[in-house]
């Protein structure tokens, strides 16, 4: 499963979803059965959770799926995040033919490694999953893949057909494992699959047309399920798992980050086109981008969905629910309308050790995997399936779809199961559509019927018709409650907008509604008609897009819905390469957001319209913001080639990552030297501080970073270590049970963390120097036994970013020890002392990850069991 690790006593686990496994004692390899199996859950009182299948069945489970009708596809990964030998993954497929919650009859429906999504849709199961290489071994990338079986034997017949392929970085697959990789996959009601990217990005991935797509990060991209039309949706986020949707296709993450001192859970609304700026503009550049909705501190999300079942109760219904590995707990998270997006309230739901996905089917069962400590590369005996449902839950069979009719089908499209729309949907599309349209549409006008069953129909149209059901389309644009969802659907598919009038999205553009006026903004920027222009640049751009001042992070988790018309004005100007009308909007009425726009064009029209403007401007603040502008653009970010990738430990000063100059770079220094030349002195700390800002590296100008932190801490942990206590003189069983015993004083416990070296290499505080695996938050990732173990056993588990690495660089010089900062320049490395070095890119030879953990053994020996306990409690109350 993914990376994470702990060194230390932390594992930080978090970067994806589960991207790392927490270590757990060793287990016996032999397999659990499921009747005897000890599930240790927790979850409402009226819910009814039971076990439905163990490690004897569904050992590591990655993710699940399933199918409406109740058939459970689990996805097994023997492999892990660490292993690296494939082979040892699998989708079981899992029956309980006489609905009493447990398994009764189990399938192996066909062998991939490292399942990281699964979809089962009539006879198709779509896999997401990492593929290897016959001749090397090695990770060659990973794939969207179908497979079919016709026959419903439980088995794929045949090999699967591949969708998209190259959908991640096959290089840092080999070297770290699928951890920040590609993941979750779920189908929305209009049809398309969306994938959730981590932060490897990929590089000419290639859907089944032919087209080619490279994304630099994470975020969610999206493909019909013939695997064409494949797109990014949005863009800038790090290691999200999965995806929820809900009926209204408003689509949630849960997914984290690294500020660089630690890695915090943010959930996020996911709207089209939109830039989420993870890393390098969600901490400074946060006017540009869209926030998430709330930081939740240390986390790792895993699966996600959005519960639309009638079968549940009202309190734990139509919420999205998120999967947190590294804190063992499904979450509802309540949202409610904010203008273009929403609040939220978050809850505890159901506990379950390292849960990793969840899904539900057509009567309502919903089914939860656990990794349940199953290590770094899989476990035979770790890991199972828990199947909950209402107290007062019944079973009612979920009808034969193939069997039904297109009225008993499009009746089911009006269901309030969202389990059941979407299937029914997907075979009405499998019928002749002259049949099915009619129908539909019939449907889709009937004002009688609740939104969330026309919609369902309106997708089920437009899917059906194609171009041809445009006009109808265009026709419900008339109506208030269908408007915004109409515009969406005729913008939704770029192969089908030919023809489809500009006048409804200017229309929209002035309604009442703030969503009908930004899926309006949306629409324009993918019809892709220059008409649209001038309306799009009279979108007003709020008080709230302000720029954080220098040094400040910005706030990258507080909503700030205000800002959305906007971001989305400029993302759909930039699509329509608005150079011209940006520049001749300069100093008008329409200015800000031109010269927000304007930042994205690497164009020379843009840098020679940005220096004409400046000659006629007569303001200072206009004159300042023009300065601004430019000075944005004198580097762009080099072309991704996935040679690289930016580690759990980004540099996130921005705006670029591996900013290079440009052709018209020189005609902006030029103009740039010669005003800071007329500047006054008092005047000339602009210049510094845009020369910092935006990283121009123009010598003349100062306020450059510094290199690296300074730090003064030395300790002499050899030194530590060498002395003997009782911790020393045990086994680590013999350590394990007595502090389980021990409360132990978080007073002494602090004084301790001093004491024994830990601050040489550990930080408690934000703000503090950035050092290594922080402990502001490991009490809300990890329990108290595997902070004890992580101490005893540093070696067991190396934390994510953390382990050893030994650099050779010019001039005989070797370094060793972890790196604390990198950016596309330089990287800052700490050794165990404490000391600090800071290395040119340019200067290094090689380098090389060891597998030993830097932090050495034996650092609690001198420690009596009341005063290791002490040491362990305080960490563990460390939950910032």
């Amino acid at each position: 499963m993914l990376r994470i690790s702990l060194s230390f006593f932390y594992v930080i686990l978090i970067s994806l979803g589960l991207i790392s496994f927490i270590r757990q004692p060793d287990v016996s390899s032999s397999k659990v059965p499921n009747s005897t199996l000890v599930i240790p859950q927790e979850g409402p009182a009226d819910l009814k959770i039971t076990n439905f299948a163990g490690p004897d069945l569904t050992p590591s489970p990655a993710c699940l799926a399933v199918a409406p009708t109740g058939e459970v596809y689990v996805g097994v990964d023997m492999i892990g995040s660490l292993g690296k030998d494939p082979g040892k993954g699998s989708i079981v497929r899992l029956v309980d033919s006489n609905n009493d919650g447990t398994v009764d009859q189990h399938t192996t429906f066909a062998q991939v490694d490292n399942p990281r999504g699964i979809i089962s849709v009539g006879d198709q199961v779509f896999v997401l999953h990492t593929t290897f290489s016959k001749e090397t071994g090695k990770a060659s990338g990973m794939d969207l893949v179908v497979f079919e079986d016709k026959n419903h034997d439980g088995v794929a017949d045949g090999s699967s057909k591949p969708l998209i392929q190259g959908i991640s970085n096959p290089k840092f697959l080999q070297s770290r494992g699928t951890d920040h990789a590609t993941n979750g996959i779920r189908m929305g009601i209009d049809g398309w699959i969306y994938i959730a990217v981590g932060d490897f990005g990929f590089h000419d991935a290639v859907d089944r047309s032919g087209k080619k797509l490279t994304m630099l990060g994470g975020g969610i991209v999206r493909v019909r399920p013939n695997g064409t039309e494949m797109e990014v949706y949005t863009h800038g986020m790090r290691n999200i798992y999965d995806v929820a949707i809900d009926p209204y296709m408003n689509i949630f993450t849960r997914g984290n980050t690294n500020d660089g001192g630690g890695w915090n859970i943010r959930f996020s609304h996911q709207i089209q086109s939109g830039e989420y700026g993870y890393p390098v503009l969600f901490q400074h550049f946060t006017d540009e981008i869209i926030p998430a909705l709330v930081d939740l501190g240390g986390g790792s999300g895993a699966g996600s969905l959005f519960l639309d079942e009638p079968t549940w109760p009202e309190k734990y219904n139509r919420v999205p629910l998120m999967a947190d590995w590294g804190r063992s707990m499904l979450y509802v998270h309540r949202v409610t309308p904010d203008g273009p997006s929403f609040r939220q309230k978050d809850e505890e739901f159901i506990k379950l050790p390292q849960i990793t996905d969840v899904d539900v089917d057509g009567s309502g069962r919903m089914y939860l995997s656990a990794w349940d400590g199953a290590g770094y590369s899989g476990n035979p005996a770790k890991g199972y399936v828990v199947r909950a449902v209402p107290a007062n839950w019944t079973y009612k069979p979920f009808p034969d779809l193939k069997k039904a009719s297109v009225k008993q089908l499009v009746n089911l499209l009006k269901s309030e199961s969202a389990v059941a729309r979407l299937y029914a949907q997907q075979e009405l599309l499998t019928r002749p559509a002259k049949s099915t349209t009619k129908a539909v549409w019939k449907m889709v006008a009937d004002k009688s019927l609740p939104l969330y069953a026309r919609v369902a129909g309106l997708y089920t149209y437009t899917q059906a018709t194609g171009e041809k059901g445009n006009a109808d389309l265009v026709k419900l644009t008339h109506e208030n409650d269908m408007r915004e969802f109409a515009l969406r659907a005729l913008s939704d598919r770029k192969t089908h907008i030919t023809g489809v009038p500009v006048e409804p999205f200017l229309k929209g553009l002035k309604d009442p509604s703030i969503r009908v006026q930004t899926a309006s903004i949306i629409g324009l920027g993918r019809l892709g008609k220059p008409e649209a222009i001038p309306a799009l640049l009279q979108i007003k751009v709020p008080a709230s897009f302000v720029a954080p001042a220098k040094d400040v992070e910005g706030p990258h988790a507080t909503p700030n819905s205000t800002i959305i018309p906007a971001h989305f004005a400029m993302r759909a100007l930039v699509s329509l390469n608005a150079v011209d009308a940006c520049v001749n909007a300069i100093g008008t009425e329409n200015s800000t957001l031109a010269l927000w726009t304007l930042r994205y064009f690497h164009d020379s029209k843009a840098v020679d319209g940005l220096i004409k403007a400046y000659g006629q401007a007569k303001d200072e603040n206009l004159k300042n913001q023009i300065l601004v502008t430019l000075s944005r653009l004198y580097k762009k970010e080099a072309p991704y080639d996935a040679s690289w990738w930016w580690g759990t430990r980004p540099d996130s000063h921005g705006p670029y990552y591996k900013g290079i100059t440009w052709e018209a770079s020189p005609k902006i220094e030029n103009f740039l030297k010669e005003q800071w030349s007329k500047a006054d002195a008092s005047d000339k700390q602009l210049y510094a501080d845009l020369n910092s800002r935006h990283r121009m590296g123009i010598t003349e100008f100062g306020g450059e970073d510094s290199l690296a932190a300074k730090d003064d801490i030395k300790v002499d942990l050899e030194k530590i270590r060498n002395q003997k206590g009782q911790i020393g003189k045990s086994s680590i069983e013999d350590v394990m049970l007595a502090i389980a015993k021990i409360k132990g004083d978080p007073v002494v416990g602090k004084g301790l963390f001093t004491r024994q070296g830990c601050v040489a290499c550990h930080s408690i505080k934000k703000g503090e120097v950035l050092k290594g695996p922080f402990m502001g938050q490991i009490g809300s990732i990890m329990n108290r036994e595997q902070i004890a173990e992580s101490v005893l056993k540093p070696n067991a588990s190396i934390s994510q970013g953390f382990a050893t690495v030994t650099i050779s660089a010019k001039g005989g010089k070797s370094y060793t020890g972890f790196v604390s900062e990198e950016t596309a320049d330089k990287v800052v490395m700490r050794n165990i002392a404490g000391e600090v070095f800071t290395i040119k890119t340019s200067d290094i030879i090689s380098r090389k990850e060891m597998e030993t953990s830097m932090m050495p053994s034996g650092l609690a020996n001198a420690l009596s069991y009341e005063e290791f306990a002490s040491l362990i409690t305080f960490l563990s109350e460390q939950k910032k």
